[in-house]
């Protein structure tokens, strides 16, 4: 066949696809044979949010340190967006439930807002009946639909009194408020929420936190880079960093001690932590050298949380690259509190990057550069994989094979949750196709059965990140990882399907149940 016709089928075939996914009442085609079938019968698919970013009502609960930290930065924020409305699903949790059972999703993971049931932080400020009666009306309204509530007890919106009194997670002190909080949710809500995810990727509160700066409570030790608005007034990125990483591992641990010892067998829930990491390819792989920095870049992000929960103690990557008087140890008590206390992993995977092994520059105390390594997501200038929306998130679904086998191998093959996965499009209210998230998707879930199916990995459920457009953190709005478009441009914020939803809806089709043209 001439090459002209073969590019004429191949543009034809092409907008044939793009036809198929951008109108409701056409089905979007699964390739591969890739269906619900495709995985164990009880396996979950769901989709998750994040309290902060969807809620809205700002109002309606005490302040925590991503209101104050909006407020005086919006210079930071694309867009000069705050959270304050967000996509309101406060009041508009009904619609956003009946969209996730309409789509066919099994499980819905959010979290809950400290400070909308705890305005001060505290119980002994008092709880919110406001804050108490939304939550149970979601998880009732969900429970009612067929979808299992997954809770994040904490994802990133420590109140704000808490971080004025004693600086947050940087004092031990906030182990126990955090328990008594953690606690507090077990009481309310455990008799119907069966899967509970103590913290929200600890790395990300960390880093961005403490080392980058870029997030609350914008503490690092760059005072001299940059406008006033990027660099930071207070910190250290070469000490606090690990000691906030400590006491959030402390905490994790005090809350499932709690719940196993007064609820778990009463309630018959699980508890969890859900962790995120990148896959680190070698940027030589035949350099020994940079196999062993891949491994110690994994060591220093996944590594970091995962091996004091499954041994105790941390990586020893970093036990010989971070000085000791910077890196914690773990008393007896705390080891044992600490190592097992998950019944799963949550695993928040995104995307990879090439790690080079380079000189250790003894005179940066910096965790930015303990581990000795150069990052990059590019290799003879040709990048790993399809860049998204975003500089960080370039598209490697072998990788998330990889990382999956990685944690099996190393840590016992533990049972595993996947708590997110998604891609990004920059600014699409005004875009009808959706393919890149179609083929992420889509790639992402052909490498994950292949984990489980030829490796045995016990991944019980997978979760879309994100149900809807949501306030992105510093991204604001700009970037959308949502399967449901929110119409944040005119400020209407109606909802309205992606292909990717109508992707999703054919993908978890069951017999006699409504497909995406029902519901979108």
């Amino acid at each position: 066949m001439a090459l002209k016709y073969k590019l004429i089928l191949a543009h034809l075939f092409l907008f044939a696809f793009i036809i198929s996914v951008s109108h409701c009442d056409e089905n979007v085609p699964l390739v591969n044979g890739l269906n619900r079938s495709s995985f164990p019968s009880h396996f979950v698919f769901g989709a998750a949010t994040s309290a902060y970013q969807i809620e809205g009502a700002s109002n309606l609960r005490g302040k925590n340190i991503w209101d104050v930290f909006v407020s005086k930065h919006q210079d930071r924020i694309s867009n000069h967006s705050d959270a304050f409305v967000a996509a309101d699903s406060y009041h508009r949790y009904k619609e956003d439930v009946s969209l996730l059972s309409g789509l066919g999703f099994d499980a819905y993971r959010f979290s809950i807002s400290w400070t909308r049931i705890l305005p001060t932080g505290r119980i002994s400020g008092g709880i919110s009946a406001r804050g108490v009666r939304y939550y149970n009306a979601l998880i009732d309204d969900l429970i009612s639909k067929g979808i299992q509530p997954f809770v994040t007890i904490f994802h990133f919106d420590l109140p704000q009194k808490l971080e004025e009194e004693y600086k947050g997670f940087l004092s031990q002190k906030i182990v126990e408020d955090y328990a008594n909080y953690a606690e507090l949710c077990f009481r309310l809500f455990g008799s119907k929420v069966k899967h509970w995810i103590t913290l929200n990727e600890p790395w990300t509160y960390t880093t961005m936190g403490y080392a980058f700066g870029k997030f609350p409570p914008n503490r690092c030790s760059n005072r001299e880079f940059g406008s006033p608005d990027t660099r930071c007034l207070y910190g250290n990125s070469g000490t606090e960093p690990y000691v906030v990483a400590h006491h959030l591992l402390l905490a994790h641990a005090a809350a499932v001690k709690i719940y196993r010892e007064k609820y778990q067998k009463i309630q018959g829930g699980q508890i969890g932590i859900s962790l995120v990491t990148q896959w680190f390819e070698p940027y030589d792989p035949n350099s020994q050298t940079d196999v062993d920095a891949a491994n110690r870049s994994l060591a220093f992000m996944f590594g970091w949380y995962m091996d004091p929960l499954f041994r105790g103690a941390y990586p020893t990557e970093m036990v010989k690259y971070v000085d000791k008087d910077r890196l914690p140890t773990f008393n007896p008590q705390e080891a044992a509190m600490v190592k097992g206390s998950y019944d799963f992993i949550g695993l928040n995977y995104y995307t990879a990057q090439y790690s080079r092994d380079i000189p250790c520059d003894k005179s940066q105390k910096n965790y930015l550069t303990d581990s000795c390594v150069s990052l990059t997501y590019t290799k003879d200038g040709k990048p790993i994989g399809l860049q998204s929306g975003a500089g960080w998130l370039y598209i490697y679904p072998k990788g998330f094979y990889k990382i999956l086998v990685h944690i099996k191998e190393k840590y016992n093959n533990p049972l595993i949750y996947v708590t997110e996965n998604g891609v990004c499009r920059d600014n699409e209210w005004d875009k009808p196709f959706d393919l890149q998230r179609v083929n992420y998707h889509q790639n992402h879930l052909t490498e994950l059965r292949r984990a489980i199916n030829d490796e045995k990995v016990k991944v019980k459920g997978y979760f879309v990140w994100s149900l809807m457009d949501n306030f992105e953190w510093l991204d604001g709005y700009f970037l959308n990882f949502g399967l449901i478009r929110v119409n944040y441009g005119n400020k209407s914020l109606k909802r309205s399907c992606k292909a990717s939803a109508r992707w999703f809806s054919n993908f978890l089709q069951k017999s006699g149940s409504p497909n995406a043209a029902n519901v979108c």
